[in-house]
């Protein structure tokens, strides 16, 4: 991870012209977030699946391997947020006081991906081509999120990052870690996405939860 901070850090600030002790911040936090946020989504699939042995002999909360798949993401993001002290050091910034929002949406990102988590790994049970598809559009969703681009180099298409669930639970992160205060329509938008996800999950799981060990 720091590896790649550093290379596709200095590489796309020379592309797009854009300050290394501007640019190398805002990217190192962004592949941050997005690595955890986007390992819920691709690695869910499997949530349930690779669990078929305890969940046919044992008898034991759904919620578990929830859990356990969340905490394990949880370490591994906790281990490259090294990566972001490294880069405050290095170019002499802090955030400050505001930095403490960083929790909120960490929190909130978190809970989003709990609850991804479970309809994901549900859905994928009783249909096994999901993760390919979910792969495929992580992949796309990457390009479409400003995580080593910058919004306001949209100009006139500001609606691409305005619709995107993601910049927003990205950026409950990721401002207040450099510094800054996220916009009050990124809260908005962060707790629609986050009513949302976490209604669909529960229903579904609600409705489902009975035939998960038949379907695995």
């Amino acid at each position: 991870m720091g590896i790649m901070v550093i290379a596709l850090g200095v590489l796309y600030a020379e592309l797009f012209r854009q300050k290394i002790d501007d640019f190398i911040p805002f990217f190192c936090v962004g592949i941050l977030v997005w690595t955890l946020m986007s390992s819920y989504l691709t690695e869910s699939g499997t949530l349930f699946t690779s669990s078929e042995s305890y969940i046919k002999q044992i008898s034991l909360p759904f919620s578990i391997y929830v859990f356990r798949s969340s905490w394990a993401k949880l370490i591994i993001f906790g281990h490259n947020f090294v990566i972001y002290f490294g880069v405050l050091i290095y170019f002499r910034i802090w955030p400050g006081p505001v930095g403490l929002l960083a929790i909120l949406g960490l929190l909130i990102v978190v809970v989003n991906g709990f609850f991804a988590s479970l309809t994901i790994g549900m859905l994928s049970a009783r249909f096994r081509d999901i993760p390919q598809v979910i792969n495929s559009v992580v992949q796309i969703l990457f390009f479409l999120t400003p995580v080593f681009w910058k919004p306001e180099s949209l100009k006139g298409h500001a609606y691409v990052t305005e619709y995107n669930p993601f910049f927003h639970l990205l950026e409950v992160v990721r401002a207040p870690l450099l510094g800054g205060f996220p916009a009050a329509e990124n809260y908005v938008a962060a707790l629609l996405i986050t009513l949302v996800n976490v209604g669909v999950s529960i229903y579904l799981f609600t409705r489902f939860r009975g035939r998960i060990a038949y379907w695995i």
